[in-house]
C-alpha cells in the first residue's frame, strides 16, 4: 500500500481536496480531525496539566483560547505538538493496518514537512492558493482576525520551500479548474498504484 500525502498551508483548501478523494471511495486520514478528537479525549488531562483546566469549556477544548496561547508562544506550541503529533502518528499506524489491502490511502496534514513525516510518504500533493484567497477563506471559515491568521501562516513552512519536496502541485485558486486538475491527478494515481 502506498501513502499519498495531501498537504498545504492553512486555507489552501486541503480538506476540499480530501473530500474529493473520499467521494472517489479512497480511504483518507484527516490528521487535523484526529488531533482535535485526541485533545478532547485521550490527551485532555495532559493538556489541562500544561494549560490549566479552564482551557476546556463544557468538556470541550476551547480552540480559540489554546490557539491564542500557542500561536503567541513558540515554546507552548512546541509543547502541545510534542503531545499531539506522536498520538496522531500512532492513530495513523492503526489506520494503515486497517486499510492495508488498499492500493493507496491519503494522509492529509498541514504540517507534513515541518514534522518530517514527508519522508515516509510515497507521493506528495501540495495544495496551494493565493495568499489573499487563503486569508479570505480562513476569515470566513474560522472568523479569525487577519493578524491571528498571519501568525498561524508564519508557523508553517512557506509554499516555496514545500514545492521542491512535492510530487504534484495542485493550484486551488479556481474551483472549476481545480476539479479538472484533480481528475487528472486522480487518474494518474489510479494508474500508478
Amino acid at each position: 500500500m502506498k501513502i499519498v500525502a495531501l498537504t498545504g498551508g492553512i486555507g489552501s483548501g486541503k480538506t476540499s481536496i480530501l473530500n474529493l478523494f473520499k467521494k472517489n471511495k479512497i480511504n483518507c486520514f484527516n490528521s487535523d480531525l484526529i488531533a482535535k478528537k485526541l485533545m478532547n479525549n485521550d490527551l485532555k488531562d495532559k493538556i489541562k496539566n500544561l494549560f490549566g483546566s479552564n482551557i476546556y469549556k463544557k468538556g470541550k477544548l476551547n480552540t480559540k483560547e489554546i490557539s491564542k496561547i500557542v500561536f503567541n508562544d513558540k515554546e507552548k506550541l512546541s509543547l502541545i505538538n510534542s503531545l499531539v503529533h506522536p498520538e496522531v502518528r500512532s492513530e495513523f499506524k492503526d489506520f494503515i493496518k486497517k486499510n492495508k489491502k488498499d492500493k493507496f490511502i491519503v494522509y492529509e496534514t498541514a504540517l507534513l514537512f515541518e514534522t518530517g513525516f514527508y519522508e515516509k510518504c510515497d507521493f506528495i500533493i501540495l495544495v496551494i492558493a493565493p495568499f489573499q484567497k487563503r486569508i479570505h477563506r480562513i476569515i470566513k471559515r474560522d472568523n479569525l482576525l487577519k493578524s491571528d491568521i498571519i501568525k498561524r501562516i508564519n508557523n508553517q513552512w512557506p509554499d516555496e520551500k514545500k514545492v521542491d519536496l512535492s510530487d504534484y502541485i495542485l493550484n486551488n485558486d479556481n474551483w472549476k479548474e481545480t476539479l479538472l486538475e484533480f481528475d487528472k491527478l486522480f487518474n494518474k494515481l489510479i494508474k500508478a498504484y
